[in-house]
């Protein structure tokens, strides 16, 4: 453990927080691509934070600027809550070293915890929420109070960032403890189940009425650049410098505790059973068992599954506003392993090379699971959400399962293309890895919300036609085309010189 001072090892740490950002810029395979994808972040950005005032009505104080602007607090909270829920599946934060070569290289948990808050960002969750809070304030707030707002909302995002990073360090500091998986599980559908019950009795509202902490800094926003601005300013500085600095303290708590998940798959027993009479169905096997017992993807799905269906059960939405549930789960799910799936081979890649099976087999066993995974989890949401659906008219129905299917095979394809075209070695044992490097997480993030959004909305139009069969004919050429991509990208991982390069950089 470190002995100096807490200021040292906080310039030690940020100084560490460098190198390591100059390590995995230096690694980017296309530099000019990722200096691109950097602008248009930022472009994207400032659109969202002024176009919105250029358009007719902003800042009215009427009619739907107005509306804009009072639900601006409790967007606010959204966010918070985002960045909590988020960082805890994760387990504190994503990795900026990964947990294999921090063994060789060790950092310091403050190093990991700062790191942690910069790559916060690199998640389409969080831009697309911190994007649509920056275009309801400009839609909604006066043109001459929107600097300030949109400055004052920046400092708050910041400040949601770590505030959610600080929870999550401590929820994972009391999930090492001996009995902490237990208390996290059940504090966990404790609170799932207490909000539910507050908006199935309407009491949600006047809860987030009550909370008047987000309100008062959105009216001290409105008030221009002023003594109240200065002093909202000054409480949320002083909150993002606390949450940053407390948020050391469990992280090097968490460091000291041995991961209790990770370690309890490890070192777990699974009795032999009976083998499957195919080798497909051996290979199904193995590949289920990679996925279902390892930690990120057990807490990854049980945030992908249950969270979008809870929210949909207190939203109480129709069955027509349902066909957007599976694109969204089916997305999240790929981003769990999907967009690289041969990583779960690690270096048994090639072990599983010299098997006397052929390349289509491996191949069509790996589809299968990544397939099954996204069913799963998109299932257990819409279960959730049917609660308070009602009953399903038949165009309703045929809509809601066309789009299931369609998502989930416009997902399937794209990720085995990806996996074969951009691998990555990645140890996915940590709860706090992923697939790929951030970077290419958020463009693969982006490209699947997309696309399975604009699915789901073409289904949502026609859940509202009352013939069921126009449901059918149009998924029909949805599920052909990605069929046909499947089918390339299994063609490509078939090709033994493909093959062997996407074995080889797994395996490194």
């Amino acid at each position: 453990m470190p002995t100096a001072a807490s200021w040292t090892e906080l310039r030690r740490s940020v100084d560490d927080v460098g190198a390591l950002l100059a390590f995995r810029a230096s690694a980017v395979r296309r530099p000019s691509a990722f200096r691109l994808a950097a602008l248009a972040f930022v472009v994207l950005t400032a659109a969202a934070a002024t176009l919105p005032a250029l358009l007719p009505g902003a800042g009215s104080g009427s009619g739907y600027a107005l509306d804009a602007l009072l639900l601006l607090p409790t967007a606010m909270l959204g966010l918070l809550v985002l960045a909590v829920a988020s960082a805890v599946a994760s387990g504190g934060g994503r990795e900026l070293l990964a947990r294999e070569h921090a063994v060789a290289f060790p950092v310091s948990p403050t190093t990991d915890h700062l790191g942690a808050l910069l790559l916060a960002p690199l998640n389409i969750a969080w831009v697309l929420q911190t994007w649509v809070l920056l275009a309801a304030a400009a839609y909604g707030v006066p043109r001459g109070q929107l600097a300030p707002a949109q400055l004052g909302l920046l400092v708050w995002v910041a400040v949601a960032t770590a505030v959610g990073q600080l929870v999550a360090w401590s929820v994972e500091a009391v999930r090492r403890t001996r009995h902490g998986v237990a208390v996290v599980r059940l504090a966990g559908a404790v609170v799932a189940l207490a909000a539910v019950v507050l908006q199935v009795s309407g009491r949600i509202g006047t809860l987030l009425d009550e909370l008047g902490a987000t309100r008062w800094l959105v009216v001290s926003y409105v008030d221009g650049f002023g003594l109240r601005w200065l002093g909202a300013m000054a409480l949320e500085l002083t909150l993002l410098v606390a949450a940053v600095a407390l948020g050391a303290l469990p992280a090097h708590l968490a460091a000291r505790r041995a991961a209790r998940d990770e370690l309890r798959v490890e070192s777990g027993r699974h009795p032999a059973r009976r083998l499957p009479r195919t080798a497909l169905g051996v290979l199904v096997r193995t590949d289920r068992g990679s996925v279902w017992r390892a930690v990120p993807m057990r807490r990854g799905i049980a945030v992908l599954a249950v969270g979008p269906g809870l929210v949909a059960l207190a939203g109480d939405l129709d069955w027509a506003q349902l066909t957007i549930l599976p694109g969204l789960v089916a997305s999240g799910g790929a981003l769990l392993f999907g967009v690289n799936a041969w990583c779960l081979d690690e270096r048994g890649g090639l072990w599983r090379e010299s098997l006397p099976v052929g390349a289509g087999t491996v191949f069509a066993a790996r589809a299968w699971v990544l397939a099954e995974f996204l069913l799963i989890a998109s299932a257990i949401t819409l279960a959730l959400a049917a609660l308070r659906a009602g009953a399903p008219g038949p165009a309703e129905l045929t809509a809601l399962l066309c789009t299931w299917l369609v998502v989930v095979l416009q997902v399937v394809s794209a990720a085995m293309r990806w996996s074969w075209k951009r691998p990555f070695a990645v140890d996915l044992r940590s709860a706090r890895a992923t697939p790929a490097p951030p970077v290419v997480m958020v463009a693969c993030s982006v490209e699947l919300a997309v696309v399975t959004t604009l699915t789901g909305l073409v289904f949502s139009g026609l859940a509202r036609v009352p013939h069921a069969e126009v449901s059918l004919l149009v998924a029909a050429p949805f599920v052909v085309w990605s069929l046909v991509r499947l089918l390339h990208a299994r063609d490509r991982w078939v090709d033994p010189v493909v093959r062997a390069r996407v074995v080889t950089t797994v395996a490194g």
